[in-house]
């Protein structure tokens, strides 16, 4: 096998959490791009069909699934789809993620309420959908498992406390998982994106389209501006690959240098 070839998903089944835009919708595209064919999952029909439709015009099949990833019997349910509908899962992208009503706290301000949600979503959320990817995963050969993080989880996120403590939890729970599922041939991978124009960090910091160019000099990112959901995706499809295949436990920082 060459090099190249290595990098190819051919005849893999993944499944993308929050797949309906931004990030999720370049992981799709990407690992489409590559050959999987792709469950695009989030909680917006609308975007979940369209991305779909945009993995069907690459050739590939897709399946749009409406799922709230904090319930869990509906992430289970996704991943039996995935399996029954498309004939297995062997990559599974935890990439829902982000806050409830996107305002910015102290953590002496913070309600209980905003707390458990964003470690519901950011956190429990990545391990419910890892265990019910793995249990399908280890009786069919093996797979891989990619947790989407944040570069917020290595040092102080002030105002975005839950955040941060959530992120940091899934660098451990990578690690975690990865150890416990080796002897299953399942592999498992973080990614931690540096600022990414998606909708939660625009609206967090009350950003306007016309600031995008100016946001790598005013967070002094050393490659000169922030980055795009597709610098993201191509690190997704080398932990979905063979290319990868020594790898597990690992997070991968993508922050233009920050």
């Amino acid at each position: 096998m060459s090099i190249l070839e290595r990098f190819r998903v051919e005849g893999q089944v993944a499944v993308v959490t929050g797949g309906g835009r931004g990030i999720g919708e370049a992981i799709a595209l990407g690992l489409a791009e590559a050959g999987a064919d792709v469950v695009v999952a989030a909680r917006r029909t609308a975007e979940v069909e369209a991305v779909a439709d945009k993995v069907r015009a690459l050739g590939r099949r897709a399946l749009a699934v409406t799922c709230d990833v904090m319930d869990m019997a509906q992430i289970q349910a996704l991943a039996a789809q995935a399996r029954d509908e498309l004939g297995g899962l062997t990559c599974w992208v935890s990439n829902a993620g982000g806050a409830d009503d996107r305002v910015a706290r102290t953590l002496l301000e913070m309600p209980e309420r905003q707390w458990d949600f964003q470690m519901d979503l950011n956190l429990k959320a990545v391990w419910s959908g890892a265990q019910a990817a793995a249990e399908i995963m280890k009786d069919s050969g093996g797979g891989t498992i990619i947790n989407i993080s944040s570069q917020a989880a290595n040092k102080a996120s002030p105002f975005n406390g839950p955040y941060a403590v959530a992120k940091s939890g899934v660098n451990n729970l990578t690690q975690t998982m990865a150890s416990e599922l080796a002897q299953y041939n399942i592999r498992v991978n973080g990614v931690a994106p540096g600022p990414i124009p998606t909708e939660v960090f625009m609206e967090f910091l009350n950003l306007k389209e016309e600031d995008i160019p100016k946001m790598g000099k005013r967070l002094n990112i050393p490659l000169g501006r922030i980055g795009d959901p597709e610098d993201i995706a191509p690190a997704v499809v080398y932990l979905a690959s063979e290319a990868s295949s020594w790898m597990t436990g690992q997070t991968i920082t993508i922050n233009g240098g920050s």
